[in-house]
């Protein structure tokens, strides 16, 4: 396996592909800072075996699995998740009772709470990803997929959700039933202990946050990256079937690279290596010509207005000339992403495969994944990544 390259050569070859691409020193320095690579290269390749263990939020989950079975997800859930108990209002996580709730697991006070269109509808199951199993929130209602992204990732705030989303992930969301539970637990081995030695415990819980902090995906139904069934050329029923399946892996992959990573870099390349991940899951193969419509690159020269790249712009935003050159860039990353599912055959949907391979890609910057073939890293991808 080739040496590891320093960041300036990793500097130096990013600069080529932008050359290549017709980028000015502009526009490439633009996009150098925006596509900067924030993992180390090498941090996913021992990382294994595939899936992951659980962690430990799921215990409490399968019991709340079991009750929503009984009852339904938004009954099971809204004692145990404080952010169901309010409603979406601007300015409400400011509110004395909305932060007593959430950062001291105060009682919820008696109001409507969250005002969902059809809460019967909504499913809870768990998961099994190439991360471990995951709690995994379903809303029929397009409507209600918005609210409980704002519930549950914005602290009930009405921020935008673009149309093109259909799902995401909630991490570090801190579970007040598991601090209550682990306080019960607490207290059945002291009970003598007062209330300063509860302090204390506390205390040392607040720095485990893997006890009280739960991660889920919440997914929504409908076309997967808002695209008609006719823009795929499948009829309506099968395209929201494997749009569903689609949404859950690209998001599982997320997940997986949280695990592995610590951390979301929230860019294009995270995207570009999720939707592989869920191609390849879903069809059994990597289909480029999906990938394209799904970032709205169909053309490389004009880009979709609707399509998912205009989500990743960047704050404060790319540039109108920097933004082509990164159409182009997306354009030849989900080629090099199609040369590498060639060489990888028909077993690259194998679970260990797939993981290995996206914990190898998440570290690359978007312009080395565009010029991988053309690199001394495409022994890599060809050889002991792709191995059976």
């Amino acid at each position: 396996m080739c040496q590891e390259a320093t960041d300036a050569e990793r500097t130096a070859r990013r600069r080529e592909v932008l050359a290549r691409l017709g980028a000015s020193s502009g526009v490439a320095e633009e996009l150098l800072a925006a596509n900067a690579p924030r993992f180390p290269a090498k941090v996913g390749a021992s990382r294994g075996p595939f899936p992951l263990e659980d962690e430990p939020h799921l215990e409490v989950w399968r019991e709340y699995l079991g009750e929503a079975r009984q009852r339904s997800a938004i009954a099971a859930l809204s004692g145990r998740l404080v952010q169901l108990g309010f409603p979406v209002r601007e300015g409400i996580s400011r509110s004395g009772a909305y932060l007593a709730a959430t950062r001291r697991g105060a009682p919820v006070p008696a109001g409507p709470g969250l005002e969902l269109e059809d809460p019967e509808a909504i499913e809870l199951e768990l998961y099994p990803s190439l991360g471990g199993s995951i709690p995994l929130l379903t809303a029929t209602r397009r409507g209600d997929f918005v609210t409980l992204v704002r519930a549950l990732s914005a602290r009930n705030e009405p921020v935008p959700v673009p149309d093109s989303m259909g799902a995401c992930i909630v991490s570090g969301l801190v579970n007040w039933d598991r601090v209550h539970r682990h306080r019960r637990a607490w207290e059945e081995r002291h009970p003598d202990a007062g209330e300063e030695a509860w302090r204390h415990e506390f205390s040392a819980l607040a720095s485990r946050r893997e006890l009280y902090q739960d991660r889920l995906i919440l997914s929504s139904r409908g076309p997967y990256s808002g695209l008609a069934a006719s823009r795929v050329g499948l009829p309506a029923g099968e395209w929201e079937r494997l749009s569903l399946r689609l949404r859950r892996a690209h998001e599982a992959a997320h997940y997986l690279t949280l695990r592995v990573f610590g951390r979301l870099q929230h860019n294009v390349l995270e995207e570009l290596v999720a939707d592989f991940a869920g191609l390849v899951e879903t069809f059994g193969e990597y289909r480029a010509e999906l990938a394209r419509a799904f970032l709205g690159v169909e053309s490389p020269t004009q880009v979709r207005p609707e399509g998912r790249l205009a989500n990743y712009r960047g704050s404060p935003p790319l540039s109108e000339e920097a933004f082509e050159v990164q159409a182009r860039l997306v354009s030849a990353a989900i080629d090099s992403l199609g040369r590498i599912a060639a060489a990888a055959g028909p077993g690259l949907a194998r679970p260990h495969r797939l993981a290995a391979l996206v914990c190898a890609l998440v570290p690359l910057s978007l312009e080395e994944l565009a010029g991988l073939d053309h690199s001394d890293r495409w022994p890599e991808f060809t050889g002991a990544w792709l191995a059976p």
